[in-house]
């Protein structure tokens, strides 16, 4: 199974097995990883689970679709280029060894 590493604000790596097929909202906060709040569930309603991709990553992972991109206008935290709702990434196999960046605020 892939390992994403959901890296916090203070820099705290958390190395997380999450399952081909789910999301890495899903993978995030079934194993406890904090700064991820994710109101709507999954949604892509509330732009509470905005990560950044980290830039090695971000062709693998696609851009964002229509409505998503449309939620990252509304994050708490500054919109980068590689910025994503973790809600809407599936991870892969080809995902291993993904980098995901929480930024300091959700809300």
């Amino acid at each position: 199974m892939p390992i994403v590493i959901f890296e916090l604000p203070d820099g705290t790596q958390r190395k997380v097995t999450a399952g081909s097929g789910t999301v890495l909202m899903q993978a995030a906060v079934s194993n406890g990883v904090d700064g991820i709040v994710a109101e709507c569930g999954g949604n892509a309603s509330c732009a509470t689970c905005h990560v950044y991709v980290d830039e090695r990553h971000g062709e693998l992972v696609g851009p964002p679709n229509d409505v998503e991109d449309e939620m990252l206008d509304f994050t708490a935290a500054e919109r980068r280029p590689t910025s994503r709702l973790s809600c809407q990434v599936q991870v892969s196999d080809a995902l291993d060894g993904l980098v995901v960046h929480i930024p300091e605020e959700q809300v």
